[in-house]
Parts: C-alpha cells; sequence; structure tokens
C-alpha cells in the first residue's frame, strides 16, 4: 500500500522527467563530490548571471586531477552542473580539464531547459577558476601564504 507522501513524490518525479533527463535528475537529488575539502591545491568561488554562487576544490597528483569536490547555494540544476562537472574533472590531465566547457557539462547531463543553461556554464567557468588558482600557487608558491581564506 502506498501512503499519500510517496504517491505525491512519483507525481513530481514524473512532471520533472517531462523536463529533465533521468542523469541531471540523478545528479540534483544524489550530488556526488559535494562538500569543501581541507588543503585543497587549487579554489574558487564564483557567481554566476543569476546570482547562484558555486565553490570548487581540487586535489592535483602528477598534473591530473586526484579528487574535486563542490559547494552551491544554487537550485537543483546547478548542484547537478556541478556534480557533473567535478565527475568531469576527476583522473584527467590539467590540460583536459581546462578545456571543458559548458556544452560538455549539459552534453553529460543529458541537456536542460533553456532557462538553467547558465547552470552549466557557473560550473565550468568556477572550474576553470579553480584550475586557474592551482597553477598561480604550482607557478608561485610564496602567494600560498598571502591566500586569503573563504
Amino acid at each position: 500500500m502506498t501512503s499519500s507522501w510517496e504517491q505525491f513524490e512519483e507525481l513530481i518525479k514524473a512532471e520533472m522527467r517531462k523536463i529533465y533527463s533521468e542523469i541531471a535528475i540523478d545528479h540534483s537529488m544524489n550530488p556526488r563530490n559535494l562538500g569543501d575539502m581541507e588543503n585543497a591545491d587549487g579554489f574558487a568561488k564564483v557567481m554566476g548571471s543569476c546570482g547562484d554562487t558555486m565553490e570548487i576544490w581540487l586535489k592535483v597528483r602528477n598534473g591530473n586531477i586526484a579528487q574535486a569536490t563542490f559547494m552551491t547555494d544554487g537550485c537543483g540544476t546547478s548542484i547537478a552542473s556541478g556534480s557533473m562537472v567535478t565527475e568531469l574533472a576527476k583522473g584527467k590531465s590539467i590540460a583536459k580539464v581546462q578545456r571543458i566547457m559548458q556544452q560538455d557539462v549539459l552534453n553529460a547531463l543529458g541537456g536542460l531547459p533553456e532557462e538553467s543553461v547558465h547552470c552549466a556554464l557557473l560550473a565550468a567557468d568556477t572550474l576553470k577558476a579553480a584550475i586557474k588558482d592551482y597553477l598561480t600557487y604550482k607557478n608561485e608558491p610564496w602567494k600560498r601564504a598571502y591566500r586569503r581564506k573563504e
């Protein structure tokens, strides 16, 4: 016997499936790599065009992204985009990760509605900013002492 709450939940999921892919729903409801990271090699916090912010932390080993985590104060599509972009980055070289674009995130999520595509851009931009941060401190490690704590 199904409760009225379970019936309501299924109704909501059915409506979501009309708009979002199963992959986007899954990454929104079960985000991967969520949370901050201590002693990150690279970090960025970026505000998107809609006012959402995203933060990405990176651990780099031998020129590859060993670990990537994110946080966002945004909506479900921001969560899905952050989750997906960190999944796309893990295990790849810095050079490959620098080439991850908005369209790569959109493709991996199975698309997003037009009014939400900016979330994929926010994720890609934040990833690029975290890589830039990593490269800055890699090339000039003395600057780490002056890094502002977020």
